[in-house]
């Protein structure tokens, strides 16, 4: 999408599973950063570790536009997994106890692909899941509370 067509601006819209128990089921988070478990910036042969983040003024944008509609948000770092069935089940906590408010899969390659291709990313993420206290969203649920997302990530094109 960057080198081919010239897009300037990605924005992923997703879903993700809370790691705080202060976020609710559909609660939208604007990921202001993201961990990693995964070998993706292997490719890039960097001499140390990169710190994948949003662009600060698509996150600025967003944050005022989810405030202007009254949105329920919070703006904070997120980790992507490679690993969706997880054989040690309380690997996510070690993240919680550093403040990451939820774990997803995409956002930390989409941001490190932005810094490359030198455009701005930011990832929107509603929580359908909680893996603090089990709950999660049924199909029909995540269809319908998703709608929120989306038009906050259109509005900010």
């Amino acid at each position: 999408l960057i080198h081919f067509y010239g897009v300037k601006r990605l924005i992923r819209v997703g879903s993700c599973g809370a790691l705080q128990a202060s976020l609710n089921l559909r609660d939208l988070i604007l990921a202001s950063a993201a961990s990693y478990e995964s070998h993706y910036a292997d490719q890039f042969q960097l001499p140390g570790t990169f710190a994948p983040t949003a662009s600060f003024p698509l996150l600025q944008k967003a944050a005022a536009a989810a405030g202007k509609s009254k949105l329920s948000f919070t703006v904070g770092p997120v980790v992507s997994s490679d690993v969706f069935y997880k054989d040690q089940k309380d690997s996510d906590l070690a993240w919680a106890k550093m403040g990451i408010l939820a774990v997803e899969m995409e956002a930390a390659a989409l941001y490190m692909n932005a810094a490359r291709g030198q455009v701005e990313a930011l990832t929107l993420l509603t929580v359908s899941d909680s893996l603090v206290t089990g709950e999660s969203m049924n199909s029909e649920d995540r269809e319908q509370s998703f709608d929120t997302m989306i038009r906050l990530a259109l509005d900010l094109l």
